[in-house]
């Protein structure tokens, strides 16, 4: 045991002459995610493992090391990108895209892809006319409606006026006004979705330099869903109406990437009519054409096909495409939701096995992209927690980001290139910020990520005691580990140093010990957990006690860490998500990008 607990302590690899049972105890798992399986019993405060009979619980220290020689994967610098719905024509929210509130909160994001698509990307329309104030839907008396458009119509002028960036500020009765239409409009946008009817819906050149201002101010790559169901008589792609947007944005000088339809696999029930995956690789082949004759665009990027969950039939569908248009494309995307809106509860939030779910999907995905086009880029496009729009009070709270920062942990290790989220402003309740333009949970989680991590992934070593699984049982763990190269963006920590990121899902606190090339190093923790008497309801954070909040419209706050002394033990609280920075590692894998 003196043996045992010597090499536990050094971080040393085991000689040869290590029993065998010492072995089996420190055999590292070379994972991407640590998944283990730790009894806990508060009353036992013992540093290291200890056997115990078969029954009894202990507490487990966890050893960690990272290797440090070698990333093993490499991922965008865009790997986490925003997504924003059509339906913000429809309800009137496009028309805000220029406030000085939400151009900051996208900004703090940056560099992402921002995309433009969703259910109803296939309902859309473009007309080259600049009229701000054309036939919009509106709340309550008429007088009311008018005064709404004077303003839409006041503001847009003043912003013709501005050079560069154009920014506005709204008034609060402007926005209380936008508020009550979109509530009245979110009724409606529900039925569509729940009978999986869409009316179509317009976009003006207009509302897209709003759509392009904001995205250009926030220092996002905007990539547009072109409507896919505009089809001839043969069933093959009617291109007229997107050649006009086209040549509208080419004459903008707009750099914008491409996409055609959403989710085609699911046309029949949307028209009756289905489109199989030999003829959208046709459209989009089509696509690559015509954006070729446009010299803006001769090199614009084109991703597709934007499929639904993987199930046998969607699988058919993708292999038809990759036959036919796999070269066309410059990286294969896929779209998923973890569980229905409408059932959520919260500790739907914190089943493993719903965590789990997204592996097999990868795989299903990478089988068949690497099948016709070895090495083609993967993405996926439109991830939310829930689907239909979300829950309230749920997909929007603390609790849905354990599954938001699962599938960053999970996409990068299994080499995902880029994960786009559903949506980063929306009528549901899977968004970012909110309609009074309030960071919710899931945002101060991506902004940690993205000042935190950088695109490089590391493998962990992992040791401590495991319970046996039982026969035809499988362990599925609730305490998740990830690391990278921390940012080169981050101008608070030199180049070399690791960022650890790690899920608790158990109802005990964790301990977890760094080893090796982690041993005795400063280590600066960013633990975040609810704020406010909600709990895992909640829709307020707070980062190692400290409430987050906006500043002012302009500025985000700093996001302080609490420093931790070399050697210190990691304890990680109960059903909450942190961050370690491990300080001057000087690993050799993050010295250059």
């Amino acid at each position: 045991s003196e043996l045992i607990r010597g090499f536990l302590l050094s971080g040393m690899p085991c000689p040869s002459s290590c029993p065998p049972g010492l072995l089996a105890l420190m055999a590292p798992g070379l994972a991407l995610m640590a998944t283990f399986s730790l009894p806990s019993q508060a009353g036992d405060r013992r540093a290291l493992p200890v056997e115990k009979p078969p029954g009894v619980k202990g507490r487990t220290l966890i050893l960690l090391d990272v290797n440090t020689k070698s990333p093993v994967r490499i991922i965008s610098e865009n790997f986490l990108s925003l997504q924003l719905d059509p339906s913000i024509i429809h309800d009137g929210w496009l028309d805000f895209l220029s406030s000085r509130r939400l151009v900051t909160l996208a900004r703090g994001l940056a560099p992402a892809f921002l995309r433009f698509a969703g259910k109803r990307t296939d309902f859309l329309q473009f007309h080259n006319v600049k009229n701000p104030a054309k036939s919009r839907g509106g709340p309550g008396p008429d007088y009311y409606l008018k005064n709404y458009e004077d303003d839409i119509v006041r503001s847009d002028i003043a912003l013709d006026k501005q050079k560069g960036c154009k920014i506005a500020q709204h008034p609060d009765i402007m926005l209380e006004l936008q508020r009550e239409k979109a509530a009245q409009m979110h009724l409606v946008l529900l039925k569509e979705q729940f009978s999986n009817t869409y009316s179509n819906l317009t976009l003006t050149a207009r509302s897209l330099d709003k759509l392009y201002n904001f995205a250009d101010c926030s220092g996002l790559h905007l990539i547009f869903a072109l409507n896919a169901l505009r089809r001839n008589p043969n069933n093959s792609w009617n291109s007229s109406n997107a050649l006009s947007l086209l040549k509208y944005s080419a004459s903008k000088k707009y750099n914008i990437s491409w996409e055609l339809g959403n989710e085609p696999n699911n046309y029949r029930t949307l028209i009756g009519r289905s489109v199989n995956g030999s003829q959208l690789g046709k459209d989009y082949t089509q696509l690559r054409s015509l954006l070729q004759l446009i010299r803006t665009y001769s090199r614009a990027h084109l991703y597709g096909p934007n499929i639904g969950r993987p199930r046998k039939n969607v699988i058919a569908f993708l292999e038809g495409f990759m036959k036919v248009a796999g070269g066309t494309v410059d990286a294969v995307t896929w779209q998923h939701y973890y569980i229905d809106g409408r059932v959520a509860k919260v500790t739907d939030f914190l089943k493993t096995r719903l965590l789990d779910t997204l592996s097999d999907q990868i795989r299903k995905i990478q089988k068949v992209v690497n099948t016709y086009t070895p090495g083609k880029k993967i993405w996926l496009e439109g991830v939310g927690m829930t689907s239909a729009g979300g829950m309230n009070n749920l997909s929007d709270s603390y609790a849905a980001g354990f599954l938001w920062l699962n599938t960053l942990g999970l996409l990068a290790s299994q080499g995902i290139d880029v994960v786009v989220r559903h949506s980063f402003l929306d009528h549901g309740h899977n968004h970012l910020v909110d309609q009074n333009f309030n960071p919710l949970p899931d945002y101060w989680l991506s902004l940690l990520y993205k000042r935190l991590i950088g695109p490089k992934v590391l493998a962990i070593h992992v040791a401590g005691l495991q319970r046996k699984p039982r026969p035809g049982r499988v362990i599925r763990d609730k305490l998740r580990i990830y690391a990278h190269c921390t940012s080169y963006h981050n101008h608070n920590y030199v180049r070399g140093s690791i960022t650890l990121y790690i899920i608790n899902l158990h109802r005990s606190r964790k301990k977890i010990k760094l080893a090796g090339t982690l041993r005795d190093k400063i280590v600066h923790q960013y633990l975040l957990q609810p704020y406010g008497k909600d709990g895992l309801h909640s829709k307020s954070v707070q980062l190692n006690g400290q409430p987050l909040a906006m500043v002012d419209d302009g500025t985000l706050p700093e996001l302080k860490p609490r420093p931790l002394r070399a050697g210190r033990t990691l304890v990680i609280p109960p059903l909450t998500m942190s961050f370690y920075v491990v300080k001057n590692v000087n690993a050799l894998a993050c010295r250059y990008r």
